[in-house]
């Protein structure tokens, strides 16, 4: 009775269907989970082609997994689930004349659609089944041709909401509102230029939106329709896009997509995204023999020319600029007129943050309107090339949720630039003791960004095919993104070396209160290094104190002062006001002190860490503990070698952080 009784309370949370989230940033051909049909594939430029311009082509491409579409299956009146997307097409027509016919977005029971037909029925439907409501099949048509049903062909360019037909329901012409107007800017669907939609379902409405792609989202969708979708879905159902041509013909693109159910799809990175091809010539003006004929013409006076420039622009630019071996394996490189222009010329009021050796601007892409971080290195400056180059060899290749994205670089005469996501919240140095914020960081928040930051230490560590020491993990390394999730950023001191390798770094860097004994005696940097630096930032996050706030004070001892009278709690940071889960508070402030220990053989590994954090396992029992000394005369020498000056002092910075006088630069 007792099992009964508790199947039929969990059965209700059991029967909930799990939302469905997935991302593509182009199309390179090996996706597991994307299924292709029809004249569709993946373009060698990462563009996801449809239909090319051939006529009469049916083109699918539908995510493989069928999606959970109804809220409670166990209800007698079960709601559609809600849904959002964004995708990214093109359309390009052939040279001369106009294309067709256009592609739609398509929720259906069914990745295909038997004798479906071309042209207006965009291979979704034909004569027979369009109009029948066995269909269940909504779509959102993006059209370049009128005339469906009524013997014409002419200029379409619209958008509409189409339920079991071809016949929409609603319908607009292509263009979306400006900004905070009433105005609407219109737009070209097979113009050839990439443009951005938005479909999202909330149980109400469903709302389109699109805009160039590199533009921000309009406020305001161009269509909000209201209609309930529970009648016209399955239990289970497909997402995908579906694309035709006819008499006319386009080539159909999606360059990246973003799906979740009941929640927003996650933003698309542009700057990640393929370009379209450009406009094709169909050939109707020209024999084909001409055409070949012209072809390898002009591929001989392409080299003719090729040769030429090698020998006086390459030639001439060399003795500006010589490329180096780290340069030529490295990501996008931008150029530096763009950067500049980004910057408004370096300006000093586009400055979000100052270091060291380098200065962090505050960037707009002007090739696609992006916001960006553009970290200038200090000229003349032999340690500032060293991070330039430690960065690119490092950062440049990893890609982690909880890492800073290097977008790219720049090289110009003895300008060293690095390009990042911008990141508009700041350092989480900034976040916690920043007064000026007039907010204090909840529990849940923190929690879940020491979560964040454990994840990119143990992908550095363990995860990528290098291992990867920071060796300068602090909080105002630590950018806190829109969702408020952490990300590890700065690696002008990361050192890589080969797993199941020892570290051969010997010198001491790092900042003063995130520095592990051993690196005092040896200078030898590891993976447990940054596990004390991490077991530092713990206890920051939690006590809402620095490392170190005077000669007198270290936040590790006084912690374990705290842990051995059995008040352990009093170090909690007071405005939180008691408001966090006791038991993780406490789970956080001893995972601190065993990663802070004194001996590196006693800190846990990162995947260690990750399961104490995540409750798969028990962390160990702490005892006699050898806390730091502020009076042991070995640490007091090596404190004095340090100025004064050289305490963190941490500035807000947007996409970089960290870049402090206290970033120690005897050596690398």
């Amino acid at each position: 009775m007792a099992f009964l009784l508790f199947w039929f309370i969990l059965f209700p949370v059991i029967a909930q269907p799990q939302p469905t989230n997935f991302i593509f940033h182009g199309f390179n051909r090996s996706e597991p989970k994307l299924t292709l049909d029809g004249a569709s594939i993946s373009s060698p430029s990462g563009a996801l082609e449809l239909t090319n311009d051939s006529r009469d082509a049916i083109g699918h491409a539908f995510y493989s997994e069928p999606l959970q579409m109804l809220d409670d299956k166990s209800s007698p009146s079960p709601k559609a689930s809600s849904f959002s997307t964004t995708f990214v097409l093109a359309i390009v027509t052939p040279s001369s004349g106009r294309g067709g016919h256009g592609l739609a977005f398509t929720l259906s029971p069914s990745k295909q659609f038997p004798g479906a037909l071309p042209e207006h029925y965009m291979g979704i439907f034909n004569s027979e089944t369009d109009g029948s409501s066995s269909n269940h099949i909504v779509a959102v048509e993006f059209d370049t041709v009128n005339g469906y049903n009524d013997g014409l062909d002419s200029k379409g360019n619209h958008v509409g909401i189409n339920i079991n037909t071809m016949y929409s329901t609603v319908t607009e012409p292509a263009a979306y509102y400006v900004k905070n107007t009433e105005l609407k800017e219109d737009m070209i669907l097979e113009s050839g230029d990439p443009i951005q939609a938005w479909i999202e379902y909330d149980g109400n409405f469903v709302n389109v939106t699109i805009c160039s792609f590199h533009l921000n989202k309009p406020s305001k969708p161009l269509i909000s329709h209201p209609i309930d979708l529970t009648p016209f879905v399955q239990e289970t159902m497909y997402v995908g896009f579906s694309a035709s041509t006819g008499q006319k013909s386009s080539s159909h693109y999606i360059l990246g997509w973003s799906f979740s159910t009941n929640g927003t799809a996650a933003q698309l990175n542009t700057s990640r995204l393929p370009m379209a091809p450009s406009k094709q010539n169909d050939g109707s003006s020209f024999d084909s023999r001409v055409f070949g004929l012209i072809v390898a013409l002009s591929t001989v006076t392409v080299l003719l020319f090729g040769i030429l420039i090698y020998f006086t622009l390459y030639k001439r630019n060399a003795k500006y600029e010589d490329l180096e071996d780290w340069e030529l394996d490295c990501p996008h490189r931008f150029r530096y007129k763009d950067l500049y222009a980004a910057t408004r010329g370096f300006q000093l009021s586009e400055i979000i943050g100052v270091g060291g050796f380098a200065a962090v601007y505050k960037g707009v892409l002007p090739t696609t309107g992006t916001e960006v971080a553009v970290k200038k290195i200090t000229q003349s400056s032999i340690q500032g090339l060293r991070e330039f180059v430690a960065e690119i060899e490092s950062l440049g290749r990893l890609r982690h949720k909880n890492l800073v994205y290097l977008q790219g670089w720049c090289k110009r005469k003895n300008d060293l630039l690095l390009v990042y996501d911008y990141i508009p919240n700041g350092s989480l140095y900034s976040l916690l003791f920043n007064q000026e914020q007039g907010f204090v960081l909840s529990w849940e928040q923190r929690f879940n960004i020491i979560k964040g930051i454990a994840a990119g230490l143990l992908y550095l560590h363990e995860e990528w095919e290098l291992v990867v020491i920071h060796r300068d993990v602090k909080s105002s390394n630590v950018l806190i993104d829109t969702d408020m999730n952490a990300r590890l950023g700065d690696f002008g001191l990361a050192r890589l070396y080969d797993h199941g390798t020892d570290s051969h770094t010997t010198n001491i860097v790092g900042t003063i209160g995130y520095i592990a004994p051993e690196l005092a005696r040896n200078g030898k940097a590891s993976t447990s290094s940054d596990v004390f630096a991490y077991g530092v930032l713990l206890l920051e996050i939690v006590c809402g104190r620095k490392p170190v706030d005077s000669r007198n004070f270290f936040l590790v001892d006084w912690v374990i002062e705290c842990h051995q009278m059995g008040h352990i709690l009093d170090a909690t940071d007071p405005k939180l006001n008691s408001s966090y889960v006791t038991e993780e508070v406490k789970l956080v402030l001893l995972l601190g002190l065993l990663c802070s220990h004194p001996k590196p053989e006693v800190r846990p590994s990162m995947s260690k860490i990750v399961r104490y954090l995540n409750g798969d396992e028990r962390i160990p029992s702490i005892d006699n503990w050898e806390a730091f000394d502020s009076s042991d005369e070995t640490y007091l020498k090596f404190l004095e070698t340090i100025s004064s000056d050289s305490i963190t002092k941490s500035y807000r910075l947007s996409s970089i952080a960290g870049f402090s006088s206290s970033s120690m630069s005897s050596g690398r």
